[in-house]
This record gives structure tokens, C-alpha cells and sequence, in this order.
């Protein structure tokens, strides 16, 4: 018989209101493991002072910790004080079964040591490869986190759940057997990321926005980094035809202004993005090894036809070609798909159709919290 588990220590080196995917998803885990009925306690950085706070019956314990690398390199890497492993110590006593989101961070290795002493297993959800950056320094200092704090964390896990082929893959590389991965899609708040009612909701959206009214309009949702491919897009929006772009994401704003066609609304909480999609008519994201991103599977949801690149960790999910669309990562073939869609309402709408369709049954929060519940226990017996 499995071991019930009623106490569950997430750490996520960042937590909302920090915006990104990872920290959406350790949230949206939190509050669907506790209408389970377990208890949870998240542990994650806090920017000025360290505070414990309650929120939709999850604990957040703050820890202080300084993110000038973000600010100035780009890099979101939180730098923690002596306190850190003291507090994880504390909590990981606590749990019955910790939950680590990735290991590249100072809250992970702390993690899964503070549960090695206390004696707790603890479980990873890897959710990136090695992460594509211009700078050689940043691309060597990656390299040898994974292969010295990644490797031995993974290695000790009992689980490794992972989000697509790709980082299977980038995981197994790393000395993990096969027995121990476990691939585990995200989920999407199907009633917050929904396809637009009508026209009118769609024009009070955009005027909202400042969004021209009656213009086709890609939208691109992620950080203004190399990686994401923002500059793919602008330069993709210059040379087709027939639609405009906007950008929703922080990063340096004078890269992405005053350009003809394209329209910044900057970083948006959870609730403005998700009406930014349904006020536009297709999405794009010309990234690079990020396998199946939370952006594309949102974009999904709000029932928008998709332009990205190809990428194996889409694998695993056997999406339709004649309705999910990879372009190559250059801006005359993303350019070309998007002119393309801007040109025929018709194959808009199917794809549109498809998308939301495909997104109601493959991505499930509901699911995907009954799924680690049973891993928690798997992983405590």
C-alpha cells in the first residue's frame, strides 16, 4: 500500500508576482495540491526581507535573497544569504516529500541537501535543457552546474518528471536511468486562457490595449531574449505582410519600440496576458530548445493558431502538421507563415478550432496534480 502524504515542500527559486513560466506553474501546482487536501509550503525568494505569508492556503516562506543578475545580465539567478539553508532545513524536517523545480539554482541544491539529512525523498521537475544564451560564460558556467549540483540531484531523486523529449533526453545524458523519468505535461487554467467570445469582445480588448481594430495581429508572449527569438519575430513582422506584431514580455524595451507594425505592452500578470491572447489572431514564437513552452500551450487554450520551430520535445505530443505549424527559425519562412494566416480567415479558424480543442483534453490541471499526488506517494514508499 502507498504511504499517504499530507505534506508537500515545493522550492521554485522564484514565486508569483515574479513573472515566468516556471514560477506560474509552482503556483498553480500549490493551490491544486492543497483543494486535494494536502498541506504545502513553498520555498522561494524574496526581494527586500524574508517573510512567511499565506496565499489560497499555500505557505510561502520568502526568503531574502539579492536578483541584480536579472537586472543587469539577463541571467535570473537569485543570490541567497547565509539564512537559506537554515530555513530549508527547517521545512524539509517538516515535509513528508519535497518537490524540487529545476536544479540549476541555489534554492534546489539546498533543497535536496536539507532533505538528505532529513532523511526525505525528493522529486524533480526539470523544465529546460541547457538554456540558449549569447554569451560563451553563461553557456559554461550552465554546463557545469548540470553536470556537477544537476547531476548528483537528479541522480538522488526519486522521480524526474520531465515536459517534453528534449529534456528527457538532456536528463538521461546526465546519468538518469530511464526508470526514473516520468513525463508529465503542465497544465493550463482552461477558464483563464479561452478562446475570444465575439468581435465585440475582441474589440474591447484591443482598445484596451491600444491594439489597432481591425488589423490581423501576431502575438509574441515570452522574455526579450535571444533565446525566446523576439529578434526572429521583429525581423519576420518587417518583411511579411498583411498583419502587425505584438510583444507581451520584460527584457530591454528600446530593442522592441517605435518599430512600423509592431505594438510593446511590456511584462502582464497572468490575468492581462490572457486577455491580450484572445484580442489577437495567431501566435508565434521562434524559440529555440524549449521543447513545448506553457506560452504555446496558453496560446493554445485561447484558441489561437500557432507558428513556432521545430523542436523534438514536441514529440511526445503528436500534434496535427496541417494544423500546428513549425516554421525553420529564419525570418522569411516565420515571415512567410504568418502572411500566410494573416491572408486566409478560413484556415485561422480551423486552426483556431484545433488548438482549443487539443488544449481542453491534453492539458489538464486536474490531472496533472492527481499525478504528482501519486508520484509523492510512490516516491515516500
Amino acid at each position: 500500500m502507498t504511504p499517504a502524504v499530507r505534506r508537500v515542500l515545493l522550492v521554485s527559486h522564484f514565486y508569483p508576482p515574479h513573472l515566468g513560466g516556471i514560477e506560474r506553474v509552482v503556483q498553480t501546482e500549490a493551490r491544486r495540491l492543497v483543494r486535494l487536501g494536502l498541506e504545502v509550503t513553498v520555498v522561494t525568494s524574496g526581494e527586500r526581507t524574508s517573510q512567511t505569508v499565506e496565499d489560497d492556503g499555500v505557505r510561502i516562506v520568502r526568503v531574502r535573497a539579492w536578483n541584480g543578475l536579472e537586472a543587469r545580465f539577463g541571467v535570473p539567478f537569485p543570490l541567497f544569504g547565509p539564512e537559506l539553508p537554515r530555513r530549508m532545513r527547517h521545512w524539509a524536517a517538516w515535509a513528508d516529500v519535497v518537490h524540487v523545480h529545476d536544479t540549476f539554482y541555489l534554492t534546489s541544491w539546498a533543497a535536496a541537501r536539507a532533505a538528505r539529512r532529513a532523511g526525505r525523498p525528493w522529486l524533480v521537475t526539470q523544465h529546460v535543457e541547457l538554456v540558449h544564451h549569447p554569451s560563451a560564460l553563461v553557456t559554461t558556467v550552465q554546463r557545469a552546474v548540470y553536470r556537477l549540483a544537476g547531476r548528483r540531484i537528479w541522480r538522488g531523486a526519486r522521480t524526474v518528471l520531465t515536459l517534453n523529449a528534449r529534456v528527457a533526453g538532456f536528463v538521461r545524458d546526465h546519468g538518469v536511468v530511464a526508470g526514473r523519468l516520468r513525463h508529465l505535461p503542465n497544465g493550463v487554467d482552461t477558464g483563464l486562457y479561452r478562446p475570444c467570445r465575439d468581435a465585440v469582445e475582441r474589440r474591447e480588448i484591443r482598445a484596451e490595449f491600444g491594439l489597432p481594430e481591425h488589423r490581423p495581429l501576431a502575438l509574441f508572449a515570452g522574455r526579450l531574449v535571444p533565446k525566446k527569438g523576439y529578434d526572429v519575430a521583429l525581423a519576420a513582422c518587417e518583411r511579411g505582410s498583411g498583419f502587425d506584431l505584438v510583444l507581451a514580455g520584460g527584457g530591454d524595451a528600446s530593442a522592441v519600440t517605435d518599430r512600423p507594425g509592431t505594438h510593446y505592452v511590456g511584462a502582464l500578470p497572468a490575468e492581462r496576458l490572457a486577455r491580450l491572447y484572445r484580442a489577437c489572431d495567431m501566435f508565434v514564437l521562434p524559440s529555440v530548445a524549449e521543447g513545448f513552452p506553457l506560452s504555446v500551450q496558453e496560446a493554445m487554450a485561447s484558441g489561437l493558431p500557432v507558428v513556432t520551430t521545430p523542436d523534438p520535445g514536441y514529440a511526445p505530443y503528436e500534434l496535427d502538421p496541417d494544423r500546428f505549424v513549425f516554421a525553420e527559425r529564419d525570418a522569411g519562412s516565420i515571415a512567410g507563415e504568418l502572411s500566410r494566416l494573416a491572408a486566409d480567415a478560413v484556415l485561422r479558424t480551423e486552426m483556431a478550432a484545433y488548438s482549443a480543442r487539443y488544449a481542453r483534453t491534453a492539458f489538464s490541471w486536474d490531472s496533472h496534480a492527481r499525478t504528482l499526488v501519486a508520484a509523492y506517494g510512490e516516491a515516500r514508499g
